[in-house]
């Protein structure tokens, strides 16, 4: 079976790279909500367009207030799932070639969102549609979800699950390849002062000033297969006339976020630190049945050893039960997602939608 899986999905080629061409025209960075569009009329156009293209392969689609929506095959009481977005980073300055045209030069697709996340989240699309048209019947419904926000703060996935059970098994194609089987914490802290002179000089000596490991903070904390905690995203910002300072802190498991925060307040002294956001960090067993079962996916497409990886960066799998980050990067392949002239190769979008039939028809059967 799986062989013709692979077959199948080398014929849908030509009608994927379109309708992956059709998602990523459409100009889907978030903005001002508007009546009926929570996440700005853009984001929902790409999410009615997604939709649109999974009822045109025959799948039964259901949209949730346009904060999210899915696509759906088979039967059963639970279902697995691959989980993407199709809202977008804004495009920013430096682009060869207008961001949201769709360009293709040699064999590579140029766009905002090519790679981050329409091109990924619509292989796994086709990559269900393969499985559909080879007659396959699951033990579980498998859904490929669209989500809107992201980029932003996972309102959208909140939405989803005050309304749907989570899934049994799954896996979300924005981050990398192999297997992520774990995610490091991620906390967005603010620190806030009155007095002008004081904040200033603690941003710039512990932060500015200082390595993104949080060295002179006391909470560089390392782990042989996490790494050491990092610092990013920083801003500067004024709020009720009080200026603040905001980081995102990235941080390995075995350490929880009160630890962070107490000792950021003893070098902070009379500033405020506030805890934002936090997600734990999200472990998985290497040896579970989904996480082999999707690490023999990718072997067999790519040839090479799939050993389950972590990562510094944060999905959906922060806040979705039983999800794993998975794809779509491979290895060496960095810094294009946020980046000007965000670009994914057409052969890589097929070894995408490979890989990710065979995990949802391995994630189908257990």
């Amino acid at each position: 079976m799986e062989e013709k899986i692979l077959s199948k999905v080398e014929s849908l080629e030509e009608q994927m790279i379109q309708g992956i061409l059709e998602l990523v025209k459409i100009d889907s960075v978030e903005r001002e909500a508007e009546c009926g569009a929570p996440f700005g009329a853009g984001v929902r156009e790409a999410l009615l367009k997604a939709l649109e293209l999974g009822e045109r392969l025959g799948f039964r689609s259901v949209n949730l207030d346009n904060h999210i929506g899915y696509v759906e095959y088979g039967q059963g009481e639970d279902y697995v799932c691959a989980m993407g977005h199709v809202d977008v980073v804004p495009v920013g300055d430096g682009w060869r070639h207008p961001p949201f045209s769709g360009y293709m030069e040699d064999g590579v697709i140029y766009s905002r969102g090519v790679l981050d996340n329409k091109g990924p989240i619509l292989t796994c699309l086709y990559g269900l549609y393969a499985l559909k048209e080879l007659g396959f019947e699951p033990k579980h419904r498998i859904r490929i979800i669209f989500g809107c926000d992201e980029e932003s703060g996972f309102e959208d996935l909140a939405y989803y699950l005050e309304r749907e059970k989570p899934p049994v098994y799954g896996f979300t194609p924005d981050c990398k390849f192999p297997v992520v089987y774990a995610e490091r914490g991620r906390a967005l802290i603010r620190v806030k002062g009155q007095e002008l002179e004081p904040f200033f000089a603690f941003v710039t000596e512990y932060f500015i000033g200082a390595k993104n490991t949080g060295d002179r903070l006391g909470i560089d904390f390392c782990h042989e297969e996490y790494g050491v905690m990092e610092m990013r995203g920083y801003k500067l910002g004024v709020e009720d006339g009080t200026p603040y300072f905001e980081a995102a802190l990235s941080y390995p498991a075995g350490r929880g976020v009160g630890e962070l925060l107490e000792r950021i307040r003893e070098k902070a002294g009379e500033l405020e630190v506030v805890l934002v956001k936090n997600y734990d960090p999200v472990v998985f067993d290497k040896e579970s049945p989904m996480v082999q079962a999707l690490t023999q996916c990718y072997e067999k497409v790519t040839g090479v050893e799939g050993k389950p990886v972590t990562t510094t960066g944060g999905t959906y799998a922060k806040a979705m039960p039983g999800i794993v980050p998975f794809g779509p990067s491979f290895p060496g392949q960095k810094g294009i997602g946020h980046n000007p002239n965000e670009w994914m190769a057409v052969d890589d979008l097929m070894k995408n939608a490979k890989i990710y039939a065979l995990g949802l028809y391995r994630l189908g059967n257990l």
